[in-house]
Order: structure tokens, then sequence, then C-alpha cells
């Protein structure tokens, strides 16, 4: 697809590459007032003997201070074997470093100093087997059981587990790559992947347009491409890959529909990397190659909203930046609000509703179990690592927020004000601080007597949701709710519910809203008249499975056993072991857990184990 100019110049221009100056961001420490990287060029092995990158990476410099001559990078467990640097006239030289004591949640500072301000700097360096933003699976961990894999989760601060970099979202870069894989092994980047075609082992990337460093990504494995439209396609495990494109071929329809309402899609193609059943998210908006769960292969498109979100963040997220951590709603909230936008063009308004009603409900629940200050929007983190922040409150809260807004100033309002912010901001990172200027001017002052700034500083600065939040309901949940009831009351049979023209969201609602203390009687009757234990629906079976555990519904449990070993995504699983745990089953989720650790991702892992401890 062709660029717009607008978004070719920004991205190209140079001025993508610099923080903006009110960012402080805790969990970096990159000096970037003294110096800023422009360009990043990667020359990796991939080594899946010694479970490691190597290689080096280096940095095309900007100094923003004259009398600066250090540079400071983010690492976490990195090997570094030496630091060049290139002067003015084109000549290398060796750099002294200093690689400081590792901090729990910031990794170790690496200080590089150069006799004179250095054009280019190129550390040489390898990534360790426990390298928090990679995983490593043996080839009996695929779907092919042939070959190995190994792919990265770099967001929130991982990147620098397998990359010396300013780690942080307040800078972006653009950047190139050469891979290194075994012949039969296929690599493929958050870039342009015309090279990952050929599958030979030896692999070039580019990304012209400048990203922040959480959205650089690599995988490799027993990988195969197929095509879906003109714009966009596969890459998956031979096994998997027919049934996502089955899946995800209204991939088109979605873009072209974000088309038409917040810009032209800025990334030129926009793939697909289906991940082994361990990845730990549903998905992850790699730029030009979402990263996605096989948890959503569902067999009839129900669980296809994850794609409409990651698609989102093509604009939200990936084209305007959260500038530090403390702000990921502006990331967050933005897309599972454009997320919902497209799922409402694309498949009808009342599926749209149905997965604001569910979302809406989730939190509310989580909202009762999150410490009041991280039920903020402007999220604090006082020095924690992003990751123990993780909430549905980012999205979901944020989602409702500008669900308020649209509905006080109406679409005909609301819809340009998103176009015109995705197309101010696009290519930057910004603050909380700086969105509420900008909503100042650009809403709330431009169409003055609709919502004050007393009520946006509540929603974004305030904990739990204000009283007058939107609460999205849905007639099919109204007439879910009316057959729930009359079979609670027993004037129904379990065979009497309507569920042949349910959705899995009629499903969802119906399984979260029974009661907690449901009789085991019920609870066979149901399993017998819909086999909900053995369910294929990832998400149907986790309701079950929570309603489950929390009965003593005893059936469920070599089910269980199998859905806790095979998927390492943590919103289903993790809920679970805590549920475990709580209701008696501790010994029982250990065991299970000490067999299933080796396959999940080391997020799942350091979640899991605290859990235990």
């Amino acid at each position: 697809m062709k660029i717009k100019p607008l978004f070719l110049s920004l991205a190209m221009a140079g001025m993508c590459s610099q923080a903006m100056a009110s960012a402080i961001d805790q969990n970096s420490y990159a000096n970037l007032d003294d110096v800023v990287t422009t360009h990043l060029s990667l020359d990796l092995d991939v080594d899946f003997a010694d479970k490691q990158l190597e290689g080096f990476v280096e940095h095309t410099l900007k100094w923003n201070n004259s009398k600066s001559k250090t540079l400071v990078l983010d690492t976490r467990d990195l090997d570094i074997d030496k630091v060049m640097y290139q002067d003015d006239d084109g000549s290398w030289h060796k750099a002294d470093y200093t690689l400081a004591k590792r901090d729990d949640v910031k990794g170790s500072k690496l200080t590089i100093k150069f006799k004179d301000q250095a054009a280019k700097a190129r550390i040489y360096y390898n990534s360790r087997p426990e390298a928090s933003g990679l995983q490593w699976l043996t080839p009996e961990q695929t779907a092919s059981k042939t070959h190995p894999f190994m792919y990265s989760q770099s967001q929130a601060i991982h990147a620098r587990s397998w990359i010396p970099v300013q780690d942080t979202p307040a800078m972006r870069v653009t950047y190139s790559a050469r891979i290194h894989t075994p012949k039969d092994i296929r690599a493929v980047m958050s870039a342009d992947n015309k090279d990952a075609l050929y599958k030979d082992g030896d692999y070039i990337f580019d990304m012209p347009q400048a990203i922040s460093p959480y959205l650089i990504a690599i995988g490799a494995g027993n990988l195969e491409f197929k095509a879906m439209s003109r714009q966009t396609g596969i890459f998956a495990e031979p096994e998997i890959l027919d049934a996502s494109v089955a899946e995800f071929n209204d991939t088109q329809a979605m873009i072209n529909k974000t088309n038409e309402m917040y810009g032209e899609y800025a990334w030129g193609r926009y793939d697909l990397l289906m991940l082994p059943p361990s990845f730990p998210f549903g998905g992850m908006e790699n730029p030009r190659l979402s990263f996605i769960t096989p948890t959503v292969v569902a067999g009839d498109k129900s669980l296809v909203n994850l794609i409409a979100h990651e698609l989102a963040h093509s604009w939200s997220g990936n084209l305007v930046t959260n500038a530090t951590w403390e702000d990921l709603w502006l990331n967050e909230g933005f897309t599972s609000y454009v997320e919902n936008r497209i799922m409402e063009e694309v498949f009808g308004r009342d599926r749209a509703v149905m997965e604001q009603a569910l979302d809406s409900a989730g939190l509310r629940a989580q909202l009762k179990t999150i410490d009041a200050p991280d039920t903020r929007l402007n999220l604090k983190l006082n020095g924690r690592d992003p990751d123990d922040a993780f909430s549905s409150v980012p999205y979901t809260k944020g989602q409702l927020f500008l669900i308020y807004l649209e509905e006080k100033y109406g679409r005909d309002k609301f819809d340009p004000f998103v176009k015109a912010y995705f197309k101010e901001f696009s290519f930057k990172s910004l603050t909380t601080a700086q969105f509420v200027t900008y909503i100042k001017a650009n809403l709330i002052e431009k169409y003055p007597g609709v919502v004050s700034m007393d009520k946006v500083n509540e929603w974004i600065f305030e904990p739990g949701l204000p009283s007058d939040a939107p609460n999205p309901t849905s007639d099919a949940f109204d007439k879910v709710d009316t057959a729930s009831a009359a079979w609670l009351k027993g004037e129904t049979t379990a065979a009497q519910l309507p569920t042949t023209q349910w959705t899995v969201h009629e499903w969802l609602h119906f399984l979260n809203n029974l009661p907690r203390d449901l009789s085991l009687d019920k609870m066979s009757e149901l399993d017998n008249q819909f086999n909900l234990t053995q369910s294929t629906n990832a998400e149907r079976a986790f309701a079950w499975f929570m309603l489950a555990v929390g009965n003593g519904y005893q059936p469920i449990y070599p089910a269980l056993d199998k859905h806790l070993s095979g998927i390492g995504r943590r919103k289903l699983i993790v809920p679970l072991y805590k549920s475990l745990i709580t209701n008696g089953k501790k010994e029982w989720a250990q065991s299970v857990y000490l067999k299933a650790r080796p396959g999940y991702h080391p997020l799942a892992q350091g979640t899991i184990d605290a859990l235990f401890e």
C-alpha cells in the first residue's frame, strides 16, 4: 500500500527519534537528554543449541548535548564482549564501558565512554538462555514436533534482555537486521519480511518507520507463509497455517474500515505470526507482523476481536505511543476503543456491544481486587516492573472513558477528534499530561458546555470508575439472563436452554454470571448436556473451569490438567492457578505447574512462581 506522504516524512525525517522532553521514564537508564539512537543495525546468529542470540548491534547516534561523550544503554542478563565506536572520519576505535550490578527491575546499566562524540557505536554481545524477552522451545514443544522455535516478547521492558538499547517508549528508532539461522529455519521480524519468503538461513530485514524499542521483535522456527489478501498474510507452522488463514481472512476488511475511520494504514503490509501455545499474551502488536496466540483459532471466528485489537494498535500504540509505562492507557484504552469500532463495522453493532458488555463486567469485577491507586488510568509505578501492575484498567477503563466522550459529543464530533489526534501525534511518543493539554484545546474548549475538564481529570487521575461511567448492556444478554434464571429456578432443564444460536459471547455471559455456589447436580446437568469440560473454545473452557474449580466439581481435573499444560496464555492460566490455591487444590496445582513450567514463557513463569512462594 502506498504510504501517505505525511506519515512517511515524519517517519524518515529524524524528528521521530527525539524523546519527548517531558517524559521521565523511571524504568530506563537511558540518557536521552544527551544522546539518542536514530537507527539500529543488528547482526545476530540464532543459536538454538546454547539458547542465545550472538552478534552485534550498531547504534547510529544523534547528540543532543554538545559536551557529552557518554552513551547509557539498558541491558538485562547480557554478556558484553566489546564495544567499538566510529568517529567522524569513519575510523573505528575501542570504547571503554562499565556494566553495572543488576537491578531486579531495570537490569544492568551499560555506560559507554568515548574519547570524542561517536557517530556510531557497536556492541558485541550475546543473550543468555534466561533472557526475559526470549523463549526457546524444543521441537517437542511446537506444533510440528520437528524443529525448534524461538520468539521475542519485548513489551514492556524486555527488549534490553536481547539488545543493548535505550529501552524506553519515549524514543523512536528505525532498524535493519541480518539474522542467521539453521537453513531449515525461517526468521521473521517486525519489519519488511519480503526476504523471509525465501528460506535459506540468511535473512535481511529493514524497518524504515521509527518505532519504540519494545516493538522490535523476532521469531524463528518451522514457518510457512500464506497470503490472505494483497496486504495481509500469515506465517505459521504448517499444522496451523490453513486453519489460521480461514479464521482471520477478514483482516483486510478490518484494515479497509479502519482506514476510512482513522486515516490510512501507515506500515505497508500487515501480516500475522502464529506462535506456539506458550505465548503468554493474546497478541502483541509488533508493527507489520502482529504476534498471535493459537488459542484464538476457534474455528468459528468467535475470537477474532483479538486481531482487531492488534490491528488497532497500528494507529494507537505503534503510530501514537505512550511515552512511559505509566501512560499505558494511551496505548491500550484507545486501542480497545478502536478495536470495538472495527468489530462494529465488520461484524455488526450487536456483536460489538456484547464485547463491550463482557469487558465492562470483567473490569468491574477486577476493580474489587486491585489496590485503589492502581485503578487510575495515569498509573504510578513507584519503581515496580510494569508487568507487575498489569490489569484490565488501562484497556477497559480507558475504552469506557472514550465511549463516555463519544456518547457525550456524538460520533460526528468525536470521530474527527480521534482521527486528528492520530495525525497530530503520528510517529511520536506522548505523556498523559500532553494528552490532557490536547483534549482540552481540541475537544473540551472547542465544544464548551458538554464535558468539563474536572470530569476528564476524574477519569484519568482518580481511582475507580466515575458514577456516570457507561455500563454497556446487550439485549442478547438480557435474553440469556432470562433463560438462565428459569433454569436456576428449576422451571426448565438444561436441554431447554436456547443455546443453539448462542455466540461465544452469550456463552461467556451465561457462565460468568452463574452463582459461584452452583450445586454439583446443576454443574453435572450442564456438563452432560453441553460437554463443557471438553470445550475446544479456549475462552469458554476457561470460564467453565473457573466456575467448576470454585464449586468443587471434580470431573474437570483431567481436562484442566491438559488445559494448563497445553497453553501458556496468562489470561487463561494464571486466574485458574490462583483459584486452585484458594480452593484447597494447591498441591494438585503445584504438581501440574512443575510439569507445565518448562513450556511456559519466562513472563508466565515469573507470575506463577510467585503464587507458590
